[in-house]
This record gives C-alpha cells, sequence and structure tokens, in this order.
C-alpha cells in the first residue's frame, strides 16, 4: 500500500493510517482516520488483524478498532480468533471490529440456504466469547457476491461491537451501500442521537467478574495518575505540614486541636514513605526482602539493576544480528510464531505404547466440583508479588480482597466446572523474554516467561493442586521432578554415586548430558491429550484442559509496540499447569526407552566378538553423536559432578559468587575509610548475630548446624520413601539393614560419592525418629521407639532380659488369630512377684496399640503430622 493511494482517499495531511499488507491478491487490511478527531495512542499487528487504540479528540473517550480479513482455511481461521481474543484481552476498552470475515454467522446469510456449518457454529461460539454483539444490516440481507453469473451471494463483512462501546456510541445503524465495481458491498456503521431498545447484557458468571474488574481497573488508573502518581509530590506536602506544626510548637504550646492536626500529618506523611518504600520493592523483584527497614534505596538500586539486565539493545536471530528497534521486534515475533506453529501433517501414535492409569476413583476426584476453602487456600499459596498479567491484578490483590470477591470468583468456578467454559479474554498472556545468563546474545540465550491474568492463574493453580496428588502414580521413577516425594537433586546424587562406583572399581563409562531444546514449546496439543486420555484421565478433565492450552500469547518489547501471536502448541512457562503437563509429555519418552531395554535395543556398552565397531578416540565419538567432549569434574544440575568431596576447588564456584555478591555492595554498606570518614561499626559475636530476632539478634542460621539439617532430611527420605531411583541405586550400591529404613554402613575412600557424607549425620537423625505402626512387619517389638519416647527394652530393661523373642517385630508378637487380635508376648521364665507391677504397665501399654494394614512409618518427633522440617531440625541441632 502507497502513501499515494492512501493520501488519494481525502483529508490531506491531516490523514494518519496503519496497514496489513496483502498477499498477492488476497488479504489486506487498511485503518486510516482524520487525526484532527482521532488520536492514536497503542496499535497491533496480527497475522489477519490491525487493532487501533483511538482517543475521540472532542470528548476524551478511548475506544478500540479492529480491522480485519478472514482467512479462508479452518486453520487460518483459529489463529484469526486467537488474534481477537489477545486483543481482547490485553485491552479493555469499548471495543468496534469490521471487515471481511470470509464466513458467514447463519444460515440465512448465504443465498443456497444449507445446513449449519462448523465454521458458523465456531464463529457464533467466538462472538459469544468475546461479548460482541452484531448489529442488523440495512439496506441489504448480503455484502457478496460471485460465482458462475453471479448467482452465490453471501454476507461475509460486517462490523461487530462490544456492549460498551454501544453504550459509547448511541443510535448505531449498520448499512450496506451501493457497489459500483467490487464484488464486495462498502459497509458503514454510523451513530448518533438517542440509543433506542434494551441495554444489551450477559448473563456469564467470567463476563460478569471480566467486566467488574475492567471497572475496578479504570478506577485503579484514576487512582494511579491522580494520588499515587504524585507521590514524591504527596510526601513533600505531608513533610511540609509535619515542618510547619513542629515549627509552631516550638514557638508556643499546641491546642488539642492542633496536636491532633500534627499527628495526622506525621501519619500522612509516613504512609506516603510506606507507599514508596512497597512501589520499589515489587518493581526490584527482591522478595526475600520486606519493606519497612528504610530499604527504598537499595530497593531503587536492585530495579534499576533489573531493568539495566534485561535490556534487550541487541539480538542474533538466525545467525543475524538485529539491532534497529523495528526489526529486532518483527524478527523475534516471527521466531516466536515459528517456533509456536504446529505441523498439522505429524501426529502422534502412542496407540502401542505402555502407560501407567490412574484409578477410576481419582479420575472421578480430579472431577469433582470446586470448593471455598479449595479455591481459597490456592490463593493463600500464591506468591502475591509476582508480576501480574494482562488484567494487571496480582495474586495479592486476590488474597487481600478474598471476602469480597469470593462469591463471584465462586461462580466463575461454579460454571467453569458444570459448562467447561471460561471467557476467553481472562486466558491472554504476556510472553517477556528474561536473559538466561550475562551477555545474553542469542534469542535462545533469552528464556519466554508467560505471566498470566489473575484470575486464570488462581483457576490453573487449583487444578494444579489436584493433579499433583494423583500423577506421581503415572510416572515412572527415572522421573525427579515435579512429583511429590522427589527431587531434581535425586539425579545428582544418583550421577555422582555412579561415578564413585566406577572410579573404585576401575571401570570405565560413557556419559552423555543431553537437553531437549525448548521443551515446553514443543510439546504437541493433541499428543498431549492422546496421552492424558490412555493415563485414565476423565472426559471432562480432558476437555478442561484443552480449554487450558488454546491460549493467546502477547509477544512484546520493551519498545512498547506490540504483535498478537497466536500458537497451536508448547506450554507457558510460568504456568502452575505446565509442569505436570509436561511430565506427562515425556512419560511416553520414558515408556519407550523402558520398552527398547527390554527388547535388548539399548544394552548398555557391552560388546561382543562381531558386532558393533571399537572407537579409539573419544573425540571421534563425539563427532559421531554430535555431542561436545567434557572432563571431571564438571557440573550437573548446577552442582559439582564427579568432584572429590573434600577438594576445596569443589567450593570455587561458590566463593566466586559470594565475592560476586560483596562486591555489589556500595560504599555506604561496607566503608573502607578512615578516620572521621569512617562509618563507626561495632563488631558483634557470631553467636549474638544468629540469636532469634525476638531475643535481639538477626535471626541468621549457623552455616554448620544449617547443613547437617539439610544433610539429615536425605536420611529421613531414605526411611520414608517407599520406592525411588535414587533409593534402588544406594541399596544396590550399600545394602540396607534395619528392615531397609538405612542403608549399611559406608566403607572405604570417600571418592566422589555424596552418601557416605550424608551418612555421617543418621546418628543424631535416628535419635529423634519413631515410628507409626501399620502392619508392624519393618518395627521391632523391644529395640525400635513406637510406643512412647523411648525403646521398651529401654523402659523395661527386667522384662527384655527374660524376652524370648528379644529381635521380634510388633507383627511376630500380634496374634491376628485371636478374635479382634491379641498380643503375644512370651519369656523364658515366670515373673517374680514384684515383676508383676511392670508387666501390668507393660500391658497398660500395649492396650491401646493394633497393627493394621498400612504401611509402617517413621516419625518425626515434634515435626507438624509427624513430618521431617529443615527448621525443626535445625533447632534440634543447635540445642546446646
Amino acid at each position: 500500500m502507497t502513501d499515494g493511494v492512501v493520501k488519494s482517499l481525502g483529508v490531506g495531511r491531516f490523514l494518519d493510517w496503519r496497514t496489513l499488507e496483502a498477499i498477492g491478491a488476497a488479504g489486506g487490511v487498511l485503518v486510516c482516520w482524520d487525526k484532527r478527531s482521532l488520536e492514536l495512542l497503542e496499535w497491533e499487528e496480527g497475522q489477519f488483524s490491525v487493532s487501533c487504540k483511538f482517543r475521540t479528540v472532542e470528548n476524551g473517550t478511548v475506544w478500540v478498532f479492529t480491522g480485519v480479513y478472514g482467512p479462508f482455511n479452518k486453520k487460518d481461521r483459529e489463529c484469526l480468533w486467537e488474534e481477537l481474543g489477545a486483543v481482547r484481552g490485553l485491552w479493555g476498552d469499548p471495543w468496534c471490529v469490521g471487515g471481511d470475515f470470509n464466513v458467514t454467522l447463519a444460515q440465512g446469510e448465504r443465498s443456497r440456504q444449507g445446513r449449519v456449518t462448523p465454521a458458523m457454529r465456531r464463529f457464533a461460539q467466538v462472538m459469544d466469547d468475546l461479548e460482541l454483539i452484531d448489529l442488523p444490516l440495512q439496506g441489504g440481507s448480503f455484502t457478496w457476491s460471485g460465482g458462475l453469473y453471479n448467482q452465490a451471494w453471501a454476507r461475509l463483512d460486517r462490523f461487530l461491537v462490544s456492549p460498551r462501546w454501544l453504550d459509547q456510541f448511541s443510535n448505531v445503524t449498520q448499512k450496506r451501500l451501493s457497489r459500483p465495481i467490487s464484488d464486495h458491498f462498502p459497509i458503514t456503521i454510523e451513530g448518533g442521537g438517542k440509543r433506542r431498545g434494551p441495554s444489551p447484557f450477559s448473563g456469564r458468571a467470567s463476563y460478569k467478574l471480566a467486566t467488574k474488574l475492567k471497572g475496578m481497573k479504570e478506577k485503579l488508573k484514576v487512582w494511579n495518575r491522580e494520588v499515587f502518581g504524585n507521590l514524591e509530590t504527596n510526601k513533600m506536602v505531608a513533610l511540609q505540614q509535619v515542618d510547619h506544626w513542629d515549627q509552631v510548637e516550638s514557638e508556643r504550646r499546641l491546642t488539642e486541636e492542633e496536636f491532633a492536626r500534627k499527628k495526622e500529618a506525621k501519619d500522612g506523611y509516613a504512609k506516603w514513605v510506606k507507599m514508596d518504600e512497597i512501589h520499589w520493592r515489587q518493581l526490584s523483584r527482591e522478595l526475600w526482602l520486606r519493606e519497612g527497614d528504610k530499604n527504598t534505596g537499595y530497593f531503587h538500586r536492585m530495579a534499576n539493576a533489573h531493568r539495566r539486565r534485561h535490556t534487550m539493545e541487541r539480538v542474533k536471530i538466525s545467525g543475524v544480528w538485529l539491532s534497529e528497534e523495528s526489526t529486532v521486534r518483527t524478527g523475534i515475533v516471527d521466531a516466536f510464531h515459528r517456533l509456536l506453529t504446529e505441523d498439522s501433517k505429524w501426529k502422534a501414535d502412542i496407540g502401542g505404547v505402555n502407560l501407567n492409569r490412574i484409578s477410576q476413583q481419582e479420575a472421578d476426584t480430579l472431577e469433582l466440583p470446586f470448593t471455598e476453602e479449595e479455591v481459597h487456600s490456592a490463593i493463600r499459596g500464591m506468591n502475591g508479588d509476582k508480576a501480574p498479567g494482562p488484567d494487571g491484578f496480582t495474586g495479592a490483590f486476590w488474597q487481600f480482597c478474598w471476602e469480597f470477591v469470593k462469591e463471584e470468583v465462586m461462580e466463575m468456578f461454579k460454571e467453569f466446572h458444570e459448562h467447561k467454559t471460561f471467557l476467553k479474554s481472562l486466558n491472554a498472556t504476556f510472553l517477556v523474554l528474561i536473559p538466561k545468563k550475562g551477555g545474553a546474545e542469542e534469542l535462545g540465550d533469552f528464556r519466554p516467561i508467560s505471566l498470566l491474568g489473575g484470575l486464570y492463574k488462581l483457576l490453573a493453580k487449583v487444578l494444579a493442586n489436584r493433579i499433583k496428588n494423583v500423577i506421581g502414580g503415572v510416572i515412572s521413577l527415572d522421573q525427579n521432578a515435579f512429583v511429590s516425594s522427589r527431587q531434581i537433586l535425586d539425579a545428582s546424587l544418583i550421577a555422582n554415586e555412579v561415578i564413585d562406583s566406577w572410579k573404585k572399581e576401575g571401570k570405565k563409562g560413557l556419559i552423555c548430558k543431553l537437553d531437549i531444546e525448548k521443551a515446553y514449546d514443543s510439546v504437541n496439543w493433541h499428543f498431549l491429550m492422546r496421552v492424558m486420555e490412555k493415563m485414565g484421565f476423565g472426559t471432562k478433565w480432558r476437555e478442561w484442559m484443552e480449554l487450558y492450552i488454546d491460549r493467546q500469547v502477547l509477544s512484546f518489547s520493551k519498545w512498547g509496540a506490540s504483535r498478537v501471536l497466536p500458537s497451536s502448541k508448547g506450554l507457558r512457562q510460568g504456568d502452575p499447569l505446565s509442569p505436570y503437563l509436561f511430565i506427562m509429555g515425556m512419560e511416553v519418552l520414558s515408556a519407550l526407552l523402558q520398552r527398547a531395554v527390554e527388547g535388548g535395543y539399548i544394552t548398555g556398552c557391552r560388546m561382543q566378538r562381531g558386532r558393533g565397531q571399537a572407537v579409539d578416540e573419544i573425540l571421534e565419538m563425539a563427532v559421531e553423536l554430535g555431542c561436545k567432549v567434557g572432563q571431571l569434574p564438571s557440573t550437573y544440575l548446577g552442582l559439582p559432578l564427579g568432584a572429590p568431596n573434600k577438594a576445596g576447588y569443589v567450593w570455587d564456584g561458590v566463593e566466586e559468587r559470594m565475592r560476586w555478591k560483596l562486591a555489589l555492595w556500595k560504599r555506604q554498606y561496607l566503608s573502607k575509610g578512615g578516620g572521621s570518614t569512617e562509618r563507626k561499626a561495632h563488631l558483634v559475636s557470631w553467636e549474638k548475630v544468629c540469636v532469634s530476632k525476638e531475643k535481639g539478634g538477626l535471626g541468621l542460621r549457623k552455616i554448620v548446624q544449617l547443613n547437617k539439617a539439610l544433610l539429615g532430611k536425605w536420611v529421613w527420605r531414605f526411611a520414608r520413601a517407599r520406592d525411588g531411583m535414587w533409593k534402588r541405586v544406594l541399596v544396590a550400591k550399600y545394602g540396607q539393614e534395619d528392615f531397609g529404613w538405612r542403608t549399611k554402613k559406608a566403607n572405604g575412600a570417600f571418592g566422589v560419592g555424596l552418601w557416605k557424607e550424608i551418612m555421617k549425620e543418621a546418628d543424631w537423625c535416628w535419635n529423634n525418629m519413631t515410628f507409626k505402626v501399620g502392619k508392624g512387619t519393618k518395627i521391632r517389638f523391644w529395640k525400635d521407639t513406637w510406643c512412647g519416647d523411648v525403646e521398651l527394652a529401654r523402659r523395661f530393661p527386667q522384662l527384655f532380659s527374660v524376652a524370648a523373642q528379644k529381635g521380634a517385630t510388633v507383627g511376630d508378637l500380634w496374634d491376628q488369630n485371636a478374635g479382634q487380635g491379641e498380643w503375644n508376648l512370651r519369656f523364658l521364665r515366670s515373673f517374680n512377684d514384684w515383676e508383676l507391677p511392670l508387666v501390668e504397665e507393660l500391658l497398660q501399654i500395649l492396650r491401646n496399640q493394633r497393627i493394621n494394614l498400612e504401611e509402617d512409618l517413621a516419625v518425626w518427633k515434634g515435626g507438624k503430622n509427624g513430618q521431617f522440617g529443615v527448621t525443626d531440625a535445625y533447632g534440634t541441632v543447635d540445642q546446646p
């Protein structure tokens, strides 16, 4: 589209416009306006649309217009619907959409009335989701004609408006004009005068809630502009008031009314200072430090540091450096559009893959109605200071306003549960790029993080809380992340123990560190649905997940102008549900590897005569595998790999990071000046610094004791874990004793293994553990602590000395065949008279003890619900 063509439309130098270029003879959108009437505030360009946000010069009202050119095929048309949904999520202003949609809405909109097609139903659904109204067309029924002898007629062109747009522009009509040349009739939308007829209304809960949030957002914008935006001025005015009353008080005694006014001025100043501090803390992203300790300067510096670190001056995409604002913006959006667009020809066939299934009871539990306590618990678990999404509401808003908004929120959850619907605009997402490392240059050096709307994030959090309770049953043991009772550090432990065994046994081995590039962004949605179906998830749950992944992404940069970015695959990083969906997809890879092992296709490095070919040089092997050659010691998951634990160089990285952190402290924190310039620092003993804040210390933890508590958690996890890849490795390497509660003592040199060092903490851990009896087959009756605070052998040494079965388990001494069961204790002789009270006391203790069909469990003394806690363990090892 040339300037000359556009300017020929009229209004001369006052004309402005935005275009979407045509592809050949198809497509293309031109939006133009008179700058004397409309002021352009923002604009977005999509694949099939151009959206402009205007302010009317005459009265200052703000509204949005989107010009569209609808594609012909179904796949591209879905991209258009996603673009419109994203625009709705980005701007909550009155909205008008117009153009050639290339699809009809009803049977009567075609001259040859046929059946209602899926495309018609989808168009109607989109209009419903976006709350758009189709106005009656005056001047004719159709807007296009064509085909053989011009016999086919249809209404392909139209304007759609939001209810708020109708409220703002009264008496709106849509008209068809005459056509001199084109196969399309021009249409206009006109307004003016008093609006007639009833106001449009929607009864959907999510729509009502979204409308209220948008109304509140507008009010908050005004408050931010007129009140919070004048923060420094308000602080200065409040401080001047305080100074005024101090001056008056220095000259005479204040009256009671004047004293109250002075107090009001001081409280006002404190309020503005606190608000300023909160503002800069949120910008700084320093979540560990709270406001209230005069940290505004620190927060300000950290916010500026984040801004500098995340600034993208230039980027390399596909080997080409881009530095101009427009080219960088376009290059990033195009790259992610390619990444998030799926090849429709590829279909995963997992019919022959065996996957674990959840039970029918678990599937039904996932689909139960949502409760208020469940939703409120999810809100309490959200980090209130995380960056907000397109709606601008953080988790702190929902936490603080729960009692006020809970009825509307629960109505939205009820609607989602019963009708499997969710207003599409609430599912809009901001996509931001965060550098993975310093000096990021390639686009791959940036991590795409999704900023979700507050309501959608709450829904995702509730669903994630449900699925995490059942997902452990369908995920194999070789996946360590995102499953309850497993942790990513298990893999580091396994790797170091394997290398330790190789070195001690003089074996050679090959380790490949593999990474899936853009793992989250590569998940195929259809494949994921098939996986959940094979895992036994119910129909309703799968439909919820389909609604979840049908999303919009808004890509934006530091320059402000953004583009709507539709997607057809991938999971959002930063979404509470994404980790669980991802590991379900990865479970197929685990199943395929396991099938390859069972079928003999993967046999490790066993070489047989006549099979395979020896490789003399490791470099040649690296070339064949497409890998780089590394050396041990190295790092894995951020931890040392194959490094002797006693070697000092293992901690060089920690020392370097500490030095780097300390270097960031400015001179005002650690002054090296002397004499009058030196800040008066007073040395305080480390013991006093580590005292709790309530007792006058700083509440810091002692490193040695904290490390003991953290290592003790591994001892606890081994005792509690029923199964796990890491536990299997340790049992195979060291063996186990005491009915599997612990490994045998790790003998020999330390090497590079970790478990021997961890087992140093076993004794104090076991001294703080007791047992909860289940079947009783793994708990020793006399020698373990299971009823009371000490072992029965220590409490009743006389009875233990004559016990016939000193090493018997609790289950061995329980007679299940005697009625409802009873204790069957055996002794070597009859009791003396003075021993009978001891026997009676023992039986009194055992009277309320029974075995059951559950597994025996280790219990942490004093822990919440018998669970190990690092804080509790630290308090135990730090006792004098």
